[in-house]
């Protein structure tokens, strides 16, 4: 099995007396609100999924990581996983001391050992790590609109709950014992934030052929508007599973995760976190994690170039398309046909025939029965 990402698998899950001795503690201390998807952060740090990272930056390691793309031991890591506090919630706090991180309803989601308290330049930050320092990228304005206080140390998880979506929602040390389960030696990851259509199916299985098995890992959670609805992302991957995949050869897991639309180097940090759930591979699109104008289409490949050593395969794949002249899926590799007689699958094409039409989709585009199952949703979208 692949090694974690830094060589040893994360778990800052407290059970049994320690968590009853954290909670009983965790009533006394200071408290900060945390938002659900920071909550997932929370939880995926604990769980491992960023090792080797066990809780929030400290300033060392995270002017190390803005600047270079690497923690200040030189383990390569792309994207700061910081916290913020206003100025207010920040005062009495002291280094080496706990609070206790809540959710909405002050319910105890974590201890953090507070071990630096700092500030930064925010406009360095989002120019070396979003590649701009314009508020409307998404990333940038939440970051600007968070706190100007950081707050570095160690994450005690108390609250591993997985809703809603507990059964699909393995961490990497279950994948693990599963890939191991099933004989695995190669595994690719693939990460999507789309229903599934033709041609990401297409490119599944063509990879299929060179490996033992298939990790499909979608992102849930808060994205852009007019991404598609979580549980709509579940019940395509289901229904295709079941209907057109060799289902011995696939595993399916949420990635609960709020995307930052970092570009290039968060298509690094995705890699990563597929190494620590035990992937020896990983696809990169093209414009993958991007948004807007602000990268170029094949950034987030190309970034892996420079920053070479993560432990993990990547492959470049270019999209697939259907061609009517070979009537079946294809890509610019293996088809040399007109640009008029293929049929572009994009996102914003697919959303375009969903809300356009009383018809499903056509099956040059998505299987059937996925067709249906949107075509059925009243509100498929964010």
């Amino acid at each position: 099995m692949i090694e974690p990402h830094g060589g040893i698998l994360i778990n800052q899950i407290l059970e049994g007396n320690e968590r009853k001795i954290a909670m009983a503690s965790a009533r006394k201390l200071k408290k900060i609100v945390i938002s659900e998807e920071q909550i997932k952060e929370v939880k995926n740090i604990a769980r491992g999924l960023l090792s080797p990272i066990k809780g929030y930056m400290r300033r060392e390691d995270l002017e190390s990581v803005v600047l270079h793309s690497r923690l200040k031991n030189k383990t390569v890591f792309p994207l700061p996983i910081f916290l913020t506090v206003f100025a207010n919630e920040a005062s009495g706090m002291k280094r080496g001391k706990q609070v206790a991180l809540v959710n909405g309803k002050r319910d105890i989601i974590a201890l953090l050992n507070v071990n630096d308290i700092y500030t930064y330049n925010k406009k360095k930050f989002a120019k070396f790590v979003f590649g701009t320092t314009d508020k409307k990228h998404p990333g940038v304005e939440n970051l600007y609109n968070s706190g100007e206080v950081f707050l570095g140390g160690e994450i005690l998880l108390i609250d591993n709950s997985k809703k809603p979506y507990y059964k699909y929602n393995l961490d990497p040390k279950e994948t693990r014992v599963l890939f191991a389960k099933r004989g695995w030696k190669s595994i690719v990851g693939f990460q999507t934030r789309n229903v599934i259509h033709r041609g990401h199916e297409y490119l599944q299985k063509c990879i299929l052929e060179i490996v033992d098995g298939l990790f499909v890992n979608p992102v849930i959670g808060i994205k852009k508007k007019g991404d598609f609805k979580d549980e709509l992302i579940i019940k395509s991957y289901e229904t295709a599973i079941k209907e057109y995949y060799s289902r011995s050869k696939v595993v399916f897991s949420i990635l609960p995760y709020q995307m930052r639309y970092a570009g290039p180097r968060e298509a690094v940090l995705h890699a990563i976190i597929r190494k620590n759930f035990g992937c020896t591979h990983f696809i990169v699109g093209r414009d993958h994690a991007g948004v807007g104008k602000y990268y170029g289409p094949y950034d987030a490949q190309n970034i892996f170039d420079k920053i070479k050593n993560i432990g993990i395969k990547i492959m470049k794949i270019d999209e697939a398309f259907y061609c009517k002249k070979c009537v079946g899926m294809a890509t610019q590799n293996t088809c040399g046909h007109p640009e008029d007689t293929k049929i572009r699958l994009s996102g914003t094409y697919i959303r375009s025939l969903i809300t356009g039409g009383d018809k499903p989709v056509p099956e040059e585009i998505m299987r059937p029965e996925v067709s249906q199952l949107l075509h059925n949703s009243k509100a498929p979208f964010i």
